[in-house]
């Protein structure tokens, strides 16, 4: 029989940890919890839990220096949880390798949502990768290059084909607007957001029921953007 997921969290907040464990072990998560940066790191590499919680505020090192460590050898999926909700913390996170990003005080349904889709694109990357994403009436086929709505093919130019399926081989991420620039335009043009948002205007009449109030590309207010498959 397979083992229930293995999570790791590492937070200093005694109240948060204790919560977080109940909730985690009654919907049938292992736990194990660190309560500084370098601890957690240890365990990461010791224990390879499925997915990492991690807060910001540590006492011995900051949680974006454990994202960038971790990320050094590893592509455990790392969840961040902290009290600062300002956007540069946020896109630093993410630009340092953190996959998702909640603040305190959190959902719980919806950080459970967010570890099942950190687990199903865990589970992704270690078999064969899907060529076929869906999000509800939208088919993205990426080895074929062919994207349909309700059976019906839509006619992309490669820009926004490139841009549609970067961002759906990283569905119900967030991705910041500099890590888009830099996949679908170069590195030299990473601050050219007003590339983005015409695209992604562009993508989204196409794509959407109503462009104005998207629910496939939506946005991350001064983040960036998050291809959402329904999850």
């Amino acid at each position: 029989m397979d083992k229930d997921p293995l999570i790791l969290l590492i937070d200093d907040e005694p109240q948060i940890l204790r919560a977080l464990k109940t909730i985690l072990s009654s919907g049938h998560f292992r736990v194990i919890s660190a309560v500084t940066g370098e601890e957690g790191i240890a365990l990461a590499a010791s224990q390879l839990p499925d997915v990492i919680i991690l807060d910001l505020t540590l006492p011995d090192m900051d949680g974006i220096s454990v994202c960038e460590q971790v990320r050094e050898w590893s592509t455990i999926p790392i969840i961040v949880l902290s009290v600062r909700d300002g956007e540069r913390d946020k896109v630093a996170a993410l630009d340092k390798g953190a996959d998702d990003y909640l603040t305190k005080p959190f959902n719980i349904e919806e950080l459970l949502a967010r570890i099942r889709v950190a687990l199903r694109h865990s589970s992704q990357s270690i078999g064969n990768r899907e060529t076929v994403i869906r999000a509800g009436r939208l088919t993205i086929d990426l080895a074929r290059h062919l994207v349909s709505l309700d059976g019906t093919e839509l006619k992309l130019t490669a820009t926004e084909f490139k841009l549609l399926a970067y961002m759906a081989s990283h569905a119900d991420r967030v991705l910041t607007h500099q890590a888009i620039l830099t996949h679908v335009w170069g590195f030299e043009e990473a601050d050219r957001l007003e590339y983005l948002r015409v695209y992604i205007g562009q993508l989204r009449k196409k794509i959407e029921v109503d462009p104005d109030a998207p629910v496939v590309l939506v946005t991350d207010p001064g983040v960036g953007y998050r291809f959402k498959t329904g999850e």
